[in-house]
């Protein structure tokens, strides 16, 4: 959550950073609920100071308008937070200014672009000839949104996570095995909800969620602790399936496995000092490019918009990579520096100079479902075989993964 101390001493300009994140709130009556809370807790602590100085009487007395007070106080901090976890982070001063991702900014793009003698097939269609990617089983088994990756698309799979796991393991990267499943305190926590509750899917009859990313429950991982400074940075990974209902994605192109309910993605979460959050948000970048250049996969960089960044962002990149069938780049990594945002809706803490402050986090994909896509597209034959390159073909122990049945 933001630092009510920056709202505090810069109330209008903090009014129009929530303006443009478009976030409707009044924020001088904002404050003056926090001066009324605080007045409360001080009248509060005094009146529990004078009891102890009562006599029995007045100490009796005292102790029922003590438990007046303590209701009024704990109805002033519901409604403090009510409003608080509901304001976004604030932003980069270069933050580009837009609506959606139609006015997100490119900065950066690499590779060549594929050059075919042929109409390209979408990855779906290359999949179902190939017998790698079958959509039809997902959905029989599990409804549309669900797909079933199989034999040499499994494999291919399996290469392309071991080659990114390579990358992160040499840079410092510690891997877990998370759970995939989460109280309701970590989604507000890292600050998927309140902002996106309708994108996730809830237990029946129990306080647990399906992860939408591991992001949730690698940060949750430190929740209401104090790191010490020492080790930082602290960098963790994990490759989990994701859930998502994708509720409100009406109207976005989702041929093929593109946007689903369930997918796989391994997460880079960095926790550091807050000097240092700039450069290791770079550095993750730094790593997914790695990862894209030996896989011969032509993509751009572009940096978020307000109006397409969460409320937790402070500064976002995506990259997106080339899907000759979309005739265009398509999102395959978000990467976000979040500041101390999440850290203080967990309660992350750490000492430094003798001072108790908030570490900051960085939240960024290495690589999804999506990139595998990408591969088979861009990597696709006139009959329907796909030739991969070579860093993936040394892993695979196979150049090609031939067709079944021609186009």
């Amino acid at each position: 959550m933001i630092d009510l101390e920056y709202i505090k001493k810069n109330p209008d300009e903090a009014m129009k950073l929530f303006k443009r994140r478009g976030c409707d709130v009044d924020v001088h009556a904002f404050l003056e609920l926090i001066n009324s809370l605080n007045s409360k807790k001080s009248e509060l602590d005094k009146m529990k100071h004078d009891q102890k100085k009562a006599s029995i009487e007045e100490a009796k007395e005292m102790k029922k308008k003590i438990a007046v007070l303590k209701d009024e106080v704990s109805k002033l901090e519901d409604e403090r937070d009510e409003i608080w976890l509901r304001l976004p982070n604030i932003l980069a001063p270069d933050t580009p200014d837009g609506k959606s991702d139609a006015d997100n900014v490119e900065i950066k793009k690499c590779g060549s672009l594929p050059v075919f003698n042929f109409e390209p097939k979408d990855h779906a269609e290359i999949g179902k000839k190939l017998g790698i990617l079958d959509l039809e089983r997902g959905a029989k088994v599990s409804g549309s949104g669900f797909y079933y990756v199989v034999g040499e698309g499994a494999d291919l799979a399996f290469a392309i996570y071991y080659l990114a796991w390579k990358i992160l393991s040499k840079n410092g990267f510690k891997f877990v095995i998370p759970p995939i499943f989460s109280t309701k305190r970590t989604f507000l926590g890292t600050g998927y909800f309140p902002f996106e509750p309708e994108g996730n899917y809830k237990v029946e009859n129990q306080n647990l969620y399906a992860i939408g990313t591991s992001e949730q429950t690698l940060l949750a991982f430190h929740d209401n602790e104090i790191i010490d400074y020492s080790e930082f940075p602290i960098k963790y990974s994990a490759v989990t399936p994701c859930f998502r209902t994708e509720a409100g994605s009406y109207g976005k192109s989702s041929k093929g496995a593109f946007r689903v309910h369930q997918f796989h993605k391994m997460e880079q979460i960095i926790f550091c000092s807050p000097e240092d959050s700039e450069k290791y948000h770079e550095e993750t970048l730094a790593n997914v490019e790695e990862l894209l250049n030996i896989l011969e996969l032509p993509y751009h960089i572009v940096r978020v918009c307000v109006g397409d960044m969460g409320a937790p962002g402070y500064k976002k990149y995506d990259v997106e990579c080339w899907f000759p069938s979309f005739n265009g780049y398509r999102e395959t990594h978000s990467l976000t520096n979040l500041w101390d945002f999440q850290t203080r809706r967990l309660n992350i803490r750490t000492n430094h100079d003798g001072k108790k402050i908030f570490p900051h986090t960085i939240s960024s994909t290495m690589v999804t479902d999506r990139v595998i896509w990408s591969l088979i597209e861009n990597f696709q034959q006139p009959d329907g075989s796909i030739v991969l390159p070579s860093s993936v073909a040394n892993v695979m122990g196979k150049k090609v993964i031939s067709n079944k049945e021609h186009f």
